[in-house]
This record gives structure tokens, sequence and C-alpha cells, in this order.
């Protein structure tokens, strides 16, 4: 067997591990202990987080004697650039084809507990920020860890394994390598741009605007941002409209195969329950990030003194990116019907004759209504998504509203997680490092655009596997410091007190 082949199966294994069972049990256990904690924050706070938003969209959610290096708003804007990526367009997506049409319920299910969890980073991250040698603010989990938990060593080498965790996740998984190599193949599918050149013009436009630190980054997140979502917003929704007649229909065959591994009229699908679960939670916290401990990076620079507030405004991040921006590519990938031309169905990936052996009868009569050759294998990520735009939108344009989306959400990515990055090695070593770090941070992004072909999995593999190494001491951290956030919490909501 090649070396690569062998890489590609180890990753496979240890992603596989490291999402087991047990790490979808301690994220879920985290957000349903968060959300105890806080006597459901996400529901009774949601009004006023959103009324939090249109506030920063004007301006008017912090004073000028509020400490920080951007406002609540840029932050949260830099925090959703991190987060809305191409995990909401190629995660949700291969979540789907590999897992079926109901792992999104399990992404429903796990950012509703984790708007509690990034309530809570958001919250801690300003808790306990410092200002750092250069006079920025420096925060995030490392920063809670460390001098929240006050447990010595522990808490030390807790928060050491944290920022070691995130600046790798930063440099070679999701963060980064893995969105450039989204954007370089929805660049060259629809439009049949080079990865080379692709990869070139990504490398300028994001060291452009990393090399200016965070104030440069929150500047074009929140302008750049809510444009983003409302183009893919308008995409989907086309989608979504032309098939609405259909809609319910569409969440029967979600829920229905969330739950069983039958499916369309009561077809055995090629998945199990099991891997929709792992799948839905793994893909949704790459989504969204509640647990990872990112967002609480980017809340650490604004412009607050109450904890309290930036906690409400981080989970609203869980809702905007999980509940509306995931959904619509959910939607329009079953409404479409394009879910059938998956692996979760049995079509396979390679090309050939095997590929089309003993497949539902449905998936046989829906490719030649669409006329999809059954020879080419089965879609996944950013191609799946793509086809199910193509339905609706004629000309292939569907398909490059998909790449621009692709290019937009995976850009906001990358400068936000440059960010997040230099902020964990910043942690270890030091405001010295910022430099030399960003140079480095561009220069894998250059080869993540052009690692493309049979294993480009191993983009996605190491991705996740990053995630759940970054996650494991955020969440030991959250775990512990339950308490002080319920404590303070209840002291901020007290009638009377801090309406917002």
């Amino acid at each position: 067997m090649h070396f690569m082949d062998k890489f590609l199966t180890l990753t496979f294994q240890v992603r596989n591990f490291m999402w087991g069972n047990w790490m979808v049990a301690l994220l879920v256990l985290t957000g349903i202990v968060l959300t105890v904690a806080t006597k459901t924050i996400q529901i009774r706070r949601l009004g006023n987080a959103l009324r939090l938003i249109f506030l920063g969209a004007r301006g008017k959610d912090h004073t000028a004697e509020d400490e920080g290096d951007i406002s609540p708003f840029a932050a949260l804007m830099t925090a959703l650039a991190a987060t809305v990526g191409n995990g909401n367009i190629a995660g949700v997506a291969t979540a789907i084809a590999t897992g079926g049409p109901g792992a999104p319920v399990w992404m429903w299910i796990s950012g509703f507990f984790g708007m509690a969890t990034k309530y809570a980073e958001g919250f801690l991250g300003v808790k306990f920020r410092k200002v750092a040698e250069d006079g920025t603010m420096a925060g995030g989990p490392m920063y809670y860890i460390r001098y929240g938990l006050k447990k010595g060593k522990f808490s030390k080498y807790l928060a050491a394994a944290f920022a070691i965790c995130g600046a790798f996740a930063a440099l070679f998984g999701t963060g980064n390598m893995a969105q450039s190599n989204s954007m370089a193949l929805a660049f060259k599918t629809q439009f049949g741009i080079s990865p080379l050149l692709s990869g070139t013009v990504l490398t300028l436009l994001v060291g452009m605007v990393i090399l200016g630190g965070i104030k440069r980054i929150g500047a074009v997140a929140e302008k750049l941002v809510p444009s983003m979502i409302a183009f893919y917003f308008l995409g989907a929704l086309a989608v979504i409209l032309v098939n609405i007649s259909h809609l319910l229909e569409a969440f029967e065959i979600i829920f229905a195969s969330a739950f069983t591994p039958r499916a369309i009229g009561g077809a055995l699908i090629g998945t199990s329950v099991q891997k929709a679960l792992s799948l839905g939670v793994s893909r949704g916290v790459l989504s969204n990030e509640s647990g990872l401990g990112s967002a609480a990076i980017a809340q650490s620079a604004s412009k607050s003194s109450d904890p309290a507030k930036n906690g409400l405004i981080a989970m609203t991040g869980t809702f905007i990116d999980t509940i509306v921006v995931n959904t619509m590519t959910t939607l329009t990938i079953v409404l479409s019907g394009m879910w059938l031309l998956t692996p979760a169905v049995g079509l396979n990936l390679g090309a050939g004759q095997a590929a089309i052996q003993n497949l539902p009868h449905q998936v046989v009569e829906y490719a030649a209504k669409v006329g999809y050759d059954l020879h080419a294998g089965g879609l996944s990520s950013t191609a799946l998504t793509a086809a199910a735009f193509n339905t609706v939108i004629p000309y292939g344009l569907g398909g490059a509203i998909i790449a621009i989306a692709s290019f937009l959400f995976g850009y906001t990515t990358l400068i936000g997680w440059a960010y997040y990055g230099e902020q964990c090695l910043e942690y270890i070593a030091g405001v010295k490092v910022k430099k030399p770090y960003r140079l480095i941070y561009v220069a894998l992004l250059f080869l993540g655009a052009n690692l493309q072909g049979q294993y480009l999995d191993i983009v996605w593999n190491v991705g996740d596997t990053a995630n759940a190494l970054m996650a494991l001491p955020n969440l030991i951290g959250l775990l512990f410091l339950a308490g002080l956030v319920a404590k303070i919490t209840h002291d901020s909501f007290k009638e009377g007190r801090r309406v917002y």
C-alpha cells in the first residue's frame, strides 16, 4: 500500500476515535450542564441577545470607557467570520453524504445545547482576559483555564494543552488548510481555475488583512460577514421556495433517518444512526465551534466590561451558524432530492459499474429524472451543495453561487482563525511570535489549496482531529467553571438589573 494510502487510513482511524461516542457525550453533556446552570439562557435571553446584535450594527453596543480592541459587534463578526465557513457548505453536505439526511438533526440538538456552551465561553473570555505586552487584549480558554481554575500545575498544563492544540488546529486543521482546500476545489469545479492560481490569489488576500492584526481583521469582518451570509441565504431560499410544497416531506425524511437507518419509503440506507449522530455532532462543532473555545478568543478583544453581555452576544453565533445557515444548506440538499445521489444510500464516490449495483429504485429513478450519470459515482462536500443549487438556479449559476459563497465563507474563516492561532502561540511564546506565525500561516494556506484529488479527506480528518484535541481541555475547564458562570449570570439578570 502506498504511503499516502496508509496515512489516509490512519487519519480516518484517529478521527473516528477522537469523535467516538465518548467525545459526543462529553460535548453534549457540557452543553446540558451549562444549560441547567444558566437556567436555559439560550431560551430565556435569546431576544436580548439578538437585540444586542442590532444595537451593535448601529455602533451602540459599548461606551467610550469600555476597555478592549474592537467593538462587541466586530468581535462577534470576527467569531462568525471564523465560524461561518466551508463547514456550512462542504461540512454539512459531507455529513449528509456520509451519515444520511438525519445527520443535521444531531447538528441542531448539539447546536441548541452548544448555545449555552458558547455563552459560557464568551462570558469567561471577558472575565479572565489580560492586557498583553503590546497593549492589546489577550484572552480565551487558555486564560480562563489558567486563572479561573486556580488549581496549580493542573491549570497551567491544561491551559498550555489548549494553546498548543489551538495553534495546531489553526495552522493545519479546519481553520486553514481545509478552508483553502474547499475554496480551490469549488473554483476548479465551477470555473476551471487551477488550484495554483486560486491558492496564490487567496494567499495574497489573506496576508494583506492578517498582517494588520485584530483591528484590521475586525474591520473587514464586520463589513463582509453580514453581506456574505445574506448572499448565501438568498440563493438557498430560492431553492427552498421552488420546492416549498415538499417541505413537510423533507422534514419527515430528515427526522426519520436521524433515528433509524431506513428512509425513502422504507429503503435501507447505507449508514447507521450512530454514524449519523457522530457526523452530525462533529460537523456541527466544526461549523458552529461551540465547545472548541475559539469564539472566546475573539470575544476577549471586545470593548466590554460586562461578561454576561458578551456571553449573550457570543451565543448568537451558534444560533446564526447552526439554526439559520446550516438549516438552509440541509433543506436545499434534501428538498432538491440530491441527497439521493450520495454514499449514504449506497452510491459510492468512486466511478464505475460497481458504484451502481444494488441501489434503491428511488435513487435510480431520481438520477434518470435529473439526467445524472450514476457511473460518475456519488456526490459529497461542496459538489453536493452546488448540485442542489443547480436544480433550481439555471445555467450553472447555482454552482457559481456556491463557488463564490465558498470563497467568501472560507476567506473570512481564514482571517478569523489566523487570529485564533496567533493568540494561542502568543500565550506560549509571547508577542514576538506574531509576525513569523502570520507568514507560516499563509504558506500553509497555499499548500492546503493545492492538496486535491483522492487524498483531500486527509485535510478534513486532520481538521476534525485537531478540533477534538482543542475541545478536550476547553470542555474540562468549562465544567469546572460552570458554578462561577451560573452565579454571576444569576446576579447579572436579577430583576431590575441589566436590561439589554
